[in-house]
């Protein structure tokens, strides 16, 4: 019998919310949607939560991304029109979001101990501690079902195949033997002025007058990198600020090939943002934090916060068809692969979910309804070793800024590295997670295999069972750590639009290490749904006993 038919009806049978899929996006809104009263529905074809935010075993993570990029079918089912009830039932059906999926083992170790990994599908991400992703964390108090380790230091390409630490602090910039004195004194002198002009806008906004510290607005409109040269910054420093702390992500020195680029507002702001990360929490020091068990973690917190005000979660619960109102054409439910039909004012669907239109408003030939494709892809790679990438570092962020590795580099590549100390793998391995923005599979691979040249020994061969290898080359002292196993592919990207009658569909994961443009795409989201209401109403506890127990 198909474990769908098994199931007992659900009840009640009409909602407020349908949520069909449970990524980080999808598990907020349910969460968010139920804390101000609203009866939801939360649907999951996979056996368990997290969708495109899970963190997953190996064998259970290849397998998850390999059956996610698959070839679809062209011919689209055809909506069917049910006589009896004065619906019609228009399909839904998946669409590929990974594709040029490219798994290499050198060693039969790490599949050997699979269940004691914990991948993460969206990584490389961390939480900056003074992110509005902890303040929400804070203030739902999820945080009372995670747990937190800092990460250790962030590191940035030299651009000779060497990682050099990120001077982030006025301690980090004086103990930093790499910098030379002149060097020292203008990054001490650049941050001063930013604070500077930091105070001056909260005196502005409490009616007081600095306008002697403050940044021009002619300035704070240019291009950032033009500002940094204008504050005489060295190359090198302009480098560190723009991608390893602002988190540029095109090369912002040719204005011919960046397609993002970075103004000196948006700059000093996320430099505040890192800033005021650093020292937050007495139990870490730094400026990110990321949860024991893995990033899949999140989701969960979230979907457990939203079952206690009342969500109904149903895993292994495909949804074959949306119920669409004969004569007006508009949303009214959905019909489960169990052949039960639920009622609901609004839906929710993972971005993998594709409804065939036209549905009312919409162009006939618009199939991802809710979503703007972009052009741009998104490189990543998961590689499994036995040493870590510095010395005495278990967990840390790393860099590589454009051109850092070939003349032909437009986009930074992120590198997070983590240790079994998060539990995210067996002891004595480390997990390695690194993306770029990318046009195409070609250019996606070019980027990551440039960067894993450089990070890892590549053994020749990818035939398994030199388990020995990593050992050997301790003892001979190659600075590089061996590469054990490794998975290169690429993700779509497509962001939030609009809302297309009751219906839409989350964004993918995007490529930023940091969850803020993610939850602001999200919170977006809820007010189009629920114009007026609050996202996340505080709760009677405070948001300073959650933040106590987040650093404990």
């Amino acid at each position: 019998m198909d474990e769908t038919t098994s199931y007992p009806p659900i009840e009640p049978s009409n909602f407020d919310l349908i949520v069909v899929g449970t990524g980080l996006p999808e598990t907020i809104l349910a969460a968010a949607a139920s804390a101000v009263g609203k009866s939801v529905l939360h649907l999951d074809p996979n056996p368990s939560y997290g969708s495109h935010y899970a963190s997953l075993p190996l064998q259970e993570f290849t397998s998850y991304i390999e059956s996610h990029s698959s070839q679809s079918s062209s011919n689209l089912p055809i909506p069917q029109s049910d006589m009896d009830s004065g619906f019609t039932r228009v399909p839904i059906t998946t669409q590929p979001l990974y594709s040029s999926v490219e798994i290499t083992s050198y060693s039969s170790e790490p599949l050997e101990q699979s269940r004691k990994f914990n991948i993460d599908l969206s990584g490389p991400r961390v939480l900056l501690c003074a992110d509005a992703m902890i303040d929400l964390i804070l203030k739902s108090e999820v945080n009372q079902y995670m747990e937190f380790k800092s990460i250790d230091g962030s590191f940035i390409s030299d651009g000779e195949g060497n990682l050099e630490s990120v001077p982030d602090s006025r301690s980090a910039i004086f103990k930093d033997r790499k910098l030379s004195f002149t060097e020292k004194n203008q990054l001490m002198r650049f941050f001063k002025l930013v604070q500077g002009h930091l105070e001056a806008a909260t005196a502005a906004d409490g009616g007081e007058s600095s306008e002697s510290k403050s940044i021009s607005e002619q300035d704070l409109e240019s291009p950032f990198v033009e500002f940094l040269s204008k504050m005489g910054l060295s190359p090198k420093l302009k480098s560190i600020v723009l991608y390893a702390i602002a988190m540029a992500e095109y090369d912002q020195e040719n204005g011919d090939v960046c397609k993002s680029v970075l103004k000196t507002k948006d700059g000093i702001d996320r430099l505040a943002l890192y800033h005021s990360s650093v020292g937050r929490f007495p139990n870490a020091p730094g400026a990110m934090i990321y949860p024991i068990y893995g990033q899949g973690e999140l989701p969960q917190a979230f979907c457990r916060r939203a079952a206690v005000k009342g969500c109904i979660y149903v895993l292994r619960m495909p949804v074959n068809s949306l119920l669409m109102d004969k004569a007006s054409g508009s949303y009214k439910g959905v019909c489960l692969a169990s052949e039960q039909v639920l009622f609901s004012h609004k839906l929710i669907l993972a971005p993998s979910f594709v409804v065939q239109l036209p549905l009312p408003h919409s162009s006939p030939d618009a199939h991802d309804f809710g979503l703007r494709n972009t052009t741009e892809k998104l490189a990543r790679s998961v590689c499994i070793s036995k040493h870590s990438l510095k010395l005495d570092v278990a967990n840390c962020l790393a860099f590589f800024p454009p051109r850092s590795l070939f003349p032909e580099q437009v986009t930074a590549i992120h590198v997070l590295q983590l240790s079994s100390n998060v539990a995210v793998c067996p002891s004595g391995m480390f997990l390695t997670y690194l993306s770029a923005i990318c046009e195409d599979d070609v250019q996606g691979k070019k980027l990551l295999h440039a960067a894993i040249n450089v990070l890892f020994h590549v053994p020749v061969s990818g035939s398994p069972g030199n388990n020995n290898f990593a050992e050997d080359q301790s003892e001979t002292g190659d600075a590089k750590p061996a590469l054990l196993w490794s998975v290169l592919y690429t993700q779509e990207l497509a962001k939030f639009q609009d809302v297309v009658d009751n219906i839409i569909r989350t964004p993918m994961p995007d490529g930023s290490p940091y969850y803020h443009d993610l939850l602001g795409a999200t919170e977006k989201i809820f007010q189009e749904l629920y114009s007026g209401e609050e996202f996340f109403p505080k709760s009677t506890s405070s948001e300073e006993g959650a933040a106590q127990e987040l650093e404990d």
